[in-house]
């Protein structure tokens, strides 16, 4: 049986969190991952998955796998992004909610990731309601170096991709990790995505 101190203990290690406080319940919903439950499985109740360019005749290959990296409980992202048959990306995405329903993230600034990297640049997609083609995105980009790092993404960096509709955080849907753009191996690791104030 999973208590309330229980709960709020999973929202992060060394996080002091007085239980019942306003602060404890924005610390909660701040919490979009913690990577506590087995992968792909998030703690939000939603489900990661793995997608690649074959959707659109590309040629990238990789794979999604849930493991501990350095001692963490994290999903790994890793394979090779090619630019054959007008491809180019491989990623890692997860809906806000496990309804399917948007997320109002107007009480935060912008989006944490706890990542480990090979070195390379990386995008956090955005996907709002107002979104209707599977292309169109409000990206962000971020070198994930090795070694566990805090990545803080602010809601003002991410830049509209293929949509004159302006980010409207009140409306997020879904967000996705990704290795795109360029030929190279992936090879990431995120252990932690919440917002953050």
């Amino acid at each position: 049986m999973i208590t309330r101190r229980t709960a709020l203990g999973l929202v992060g290690a060394g996080a002091a969190i007085a239980t019942g406080t306003k602060a404890a319940m924005a610390d909660t919903k701040a919490v979009i991952d913690d990577f506590s439950r087995p992968g792909p499985l998030a703690s939000n109740g939603a489900t990661w998955r793995y997608v690649a360019d074959g959707v659109m005749g590309g040629v990238s290959r990789g794979a999604m796998a849930s493991q501990a990296i350095d001692g963490r409980p994290a999903l790994r992202l890793t394979g090779q992004v090619s630019l054959d048959n007008n491809g180019g990306f491989i990623q890692l995405s997860l809906d806000l909610s496990d309804t399917g329903a948007p997320v109002d993230a107007r009480g935060f600034a912008g989006i944490a990731l706890d990542a480990f990297g090979n070195g390379e640049t990386y995008n956090l997609h955005l996907r709002t309601n107002d979104l209707r083609r599977p292309w169109q995105s409000y990206r962000q980009s971020f070198l994930a170096g090795p070694g566990w790092q805090t990545y803080r993404l602010a809601f003002a960096g991410f830049e509209a991709h293929q949509t004159p509709a302006p980010l409207d955080i009140s409306r997020l849907r879904r967000i996705a990790i990704l290795a795109i753009g360029r030929e190279f191996a992936a090879d990431i690791a995120i252990g932690g995505v919440r917002f953050f104030a």
